[in-house]
């Protein structure tokens, strides 16, 4: 089975992130905020890995 990328035009992208958002209780938009903070900070403080050459 394969998966199905939400890929579309940006202007439907954000009209239907907005519809999500919308949806959720505000405990749960604080959860995915921390979630992105958390994953952000993770990102900006990985190790950098070179290319060997």
């Amino acid at each position: 089975m394969k998966a199905k990328l939400n890929h579309d035009h940006p202007s439907k992208m954000q009209a239907r992130y907005i519809e999500e958002i919308r949806k959720m209780s505000p405990q749960q938009r604080f959860e995915k905020l921390m979630a992105i903070i958390e994953i952000s900070y993770l990102l900006k403080n990985a190790p950098r890995i070179t290319n060997g050459k």
